[in-house]
């Protein structure tokens, strides 16, 4: 089994990227990637922990938001140089994004009535990228909620009281971005987009796929196999690459496991090597070494 997309402590994940590769090891993972939430801090240690253990295949990735309509996608960018200066400003900017936007939820949430502080959020935080999940830790620890689930429901999703609208780069940009930086661009959970339905899905894929983008991923934790399928059909209809993941988070998404999903994921070996090789065919465009 693959496993190319995966979360740590660097954004909103409960591992370590230390601790992921150790998971990894465990359950007999071929391969895997660390896309954490617009950062690339946890990448560092995934080197450093992947060489220790003689763990030869942990995917430098990020995850990066963009608009798209009046909504957003997400993208992961596997294979990536870290030393990107493109890559590097880029999250730089959504990271600034997303702490104005904090400021705006914790405004929210005091308006209605809870007792949180940016302090607080920061305080359950460890990693550079602080999003809407620690907003749920903080509320869940001081008793105003039981689960992550219930506190997006009812205060954080798109539509909510506490939800705020945030800064994005465009598709294009996150894709260049990510081009630039040597690696691939996926499009990741499609189906996971509030209201998509197939037509939507094409529409919006012959955009973004004239931007540039690289792949789909076909093989996600909430899939059926018919939602699979299809997307693998229309990856292998506009010749584009197929990857998968869990979107695992730890203790941070309950019941998605590192590599199995809800238990019924199973990515196989063989999309790995496609995806490998199309990204040692792009460039690294102002990688910072100079």
């Amino acid at each position: 089994m693959i496993d190319m997309h995966t979360h740590s402590l660097a954004s909103d994940g409960s591992f370590s990227p230390s601790e992921i590769v150790k998971e990894a090891e465990k359950i007999g993972l071929y391969a895997f990637a660390l896309t954490d939430h617009d950062t690339i801090s946890g990448l560092e240690e995934l080197e450093l922990a992947s060489e220790r253990r003689g763990y030869a295949r942990a995917v430098q990735g990020v995850e990066i938001s963009a608009r798209l309509g009046e909504s957003s996608i997400h993208l992961c960018g596997l294979f990536i140089n870290r030393s990107s200066v493109e890559l590097g400003d880029l999250l730089k900017r959504a990271r600034d994004g997303r702490n104005m936007r904090n400021i705006q939820i914790t405004e929210k949430l005091n308006g209605l009535g809870f007792d949180i502080s940016m302090e607080d959020v920061l305080g359950v935080s460890d990693g550079e990228s602080v999003g809407r999940p620690h907003f749920a830790k903080i509320l869940i620890k001081k008793g105003y909620f039981k689960t992550i689930q219930e506190v997006f429901d009812k205060l954080l999703k798109r539509g909510e009281p506490a939800y705020v609208e945030r800064k994005l780069p465009s598709p294009g940009e996150a894709i260049s971005a990510i081009h630039k930086s040597g690696g691939i661009s996926i499009w990741a959970h499609p189906f996971a987009r509030r209201n998509l339905n197939r037509r939507v899905f094409r529409e919006s894929l012959d955009y973004i796929k004239d931007l540039g983008l690289d792949g789909l991923e076909a093989y996600y934790s909430t899939y059926d196999k018919g939602i699979q399928e299809y997307i693998c059909q229309v990856a292998k209809e506009e010749n584009l690459l197929i990857s998968g993941g869990s979107d695992f988070h730890g203790e941070n998404m309950d019941g998605v496991m590192l590599g199995s999903g809800m238990g019924g994921l199973l990515i196989p070996d063989e999309v790995f090597q496609p995806l490998q090789e199309a990204a040692s065919k792009i460039k690294v465009i102002g990688d910072g070494s100079a």
